[in-house]
């Protein structure tokens, strides 16, 4: 095998700033140990999301120049509206600002309080915005998905068994709707197959329940779909989204994934009056439905960017990048999450640090550390974001410890991913060093975003 290499060659170039390690220190001290109040200036590698921070490509920069302007059906609109029902063949289309925005208009308009959604995992804003209506987030991942050790294909199953019974014990009165997000962000960035999402439709279907896909990586679980499930290797990745929209009554979507885009996302769906609904507060919240929130410019570059992240030879090199962290992690015994994620790899801090407690943060003593090491700045997806609270008002830890590294696209080139593997490895060589932290300041949604700390 030859070396894969990035598959474009770098016209503009950013300066990054590197700072001393008691400069850093001072940093994440002002930032109360919290590494999304650092400046971004101040982060060497910024691996804290791949959401909004990619790099767009020639042609997404010339359509943007094409951007029309208008406020009503604009030449911009026509084309993301036909590249998004041409990708999903989902009938209504409504733009909106980013993927929460999407994620907000559904909950509000057709969740009640007590109501329960499944999912094979929410991740963080879909829970929240879940839980802000009254709504129940149920995760009912599948068992592979629960060992971080395990190496198998689709880790981001749901369990249908437990979709079975979810609906058995609730009811179908009480679950307007079913959710299975690809990739699986929460549980480590892992795919869910065509099989798995044809068993949930299945299951639903007699019930009447219809299917939302939270499909902000749709294009990166249509290549491990292509690799990985029997049937798909000679099929193109265009082919292989559409059937797993052809599945759903609807979607949410942030561009700012597999768009590959700095902005932007959509709420899609079949049923009529679904989308008088999501139109009436679409209007009221985004703006007006053919340009929801998004400049003409911005509906351009995610019609180039959709079709762009189903190219083969650019998922092709992008899992290449994290098959090559995660190869060379796994080499010097860095405990990570098997195998290594679409769009990240997930350290686990649960393996990594077995002294801190989990109501301790171990991801954040990981996180802290990886910073201070290196100007390195990953996030925490553990007991800190995905932690609940039982009905006395105790915390509960989250089922896994990990610490997200997501790479944005096409930002970062091999040099920059050497340098990362030499600050995790010494953040591990010196992993017995690292203490847990408390918290001394959250809100009630989305705690991790603002919270402060304090090590113990």
């Amino acid at each position: 095998m030859k070396t894969i290499i990035e598959p474009f060659r770098i016209k503009t170039t950013e300066p990054i700033k590197i700072i001393s390690r008691d400069e850093r220190i001072k940093a994440l001290e002002q930032a109360h140990n919290n590494v999304f109040l650092i400046d971004a200036e101040d982060c060497c590698i910024d691996l804290l999301t791949d959401s909004g921070t990619g790099a767009m490509s020639t042609q997404q920069w010339a359509a943007m120049m094409l951007g029309d302007e208008s406020y009503a059906g604009s030449r911009s609109w026509k084309h993301f509206e036909h590249t998004v029902r041409e990708i999903t063949g989902i009938k209504h289309i409504l733009p909106t600002h980013q993927g929460r925005a999407a994620e907000a208009i559904l909950a509000q308009t057709l969740i009640k309080k007590g109501d329960i959604i499944p999912n094979n995992s929410h991740f963080d804003t879909t829970r929240a915005n879940i839980e802000y209506v009254g709504g129940v987030a149920m995760n009912l991942l599948c068992a592979e998905g629960t060992d971080t050790t395990l190496d198998a294909p689709f880790k981001g199953d749901m369990d249908i068994d437990k979709l079975k019974a979810c609906i058995q014990t609730h009811g179908v009165e009480k679950i307007p709707f079913c959710m299975v997000t690809v990739t699986n962000n929460t549980g480590g960035g892992q795919p869910v197959s065509l099989a798995n999402i044809r068993a949930i439709k299945s299951v639903l279907e007699p019930h009447g329940i219809p299917l939302i896909i939270d499909a902000c990586r749709f294009a990166e679980n249509a290549y491990f779909i292509h690799e990985r499930e029997k049937g798909y290797k000679g099929k193109a990745l265009t082919q292989i989204a559409k059937e797993m929209f052809s599945y759903a009554d609807g979607a949410t979507m942030s561009c700012k994934k597999d768009g590959l885009a700095n902005i932007g996302g959509f709420l899609i769906c079949n049923n009529d009056q679904w989308a008088e609904k999501f139109r009436n507060l679409l209007i009221i919240r985004e703006g007006f439905p053919t340009y929801g929130g998004l400049a003409g410019r911005d509906l351009e570059a995610i019609a180039v960017g959709l079709k762009e992240a189903l190219e083969y030879d650019y998922q092709v090199y992008r899992q290449a990048t994290v098959r090559y962290l995660s190869s060379r992690l796994e080499e010097a015994g860095v405990p990570i999450v098997k195998p290594g994620g679409g769009h990240a790899v997930f350290l686990d801090a649960k393996r990594m640090l077995p002294h801190i407690d989990p109501l301790q943060y171990p991801g954040i003593g990981v996180v802290n550390a990886l910073y201070v090491e290196g100007g390195v700045r990953g996030v925490e997806l553990g007991s800190v974001m995905f932690g609940s609270f039982d009905e006395s008002g105790e915390e509960l830890p989250s089922p896994l410890e990990l610490v997200r590294l997501a790479f944005p696209r096409r930002v970062y080139t091999q040099s920059h991913f050497d340098y990362l593997i030499e600050v995790i490895k010494e953040v591990w060589k010196n992993k017995d060093s690292i203490s847990g932290y408390k918290i001394t300041y959250q809100t009630q949604f989305l705690r991790h975003f603002t919270c402060h700390f304090e090590p113990v």
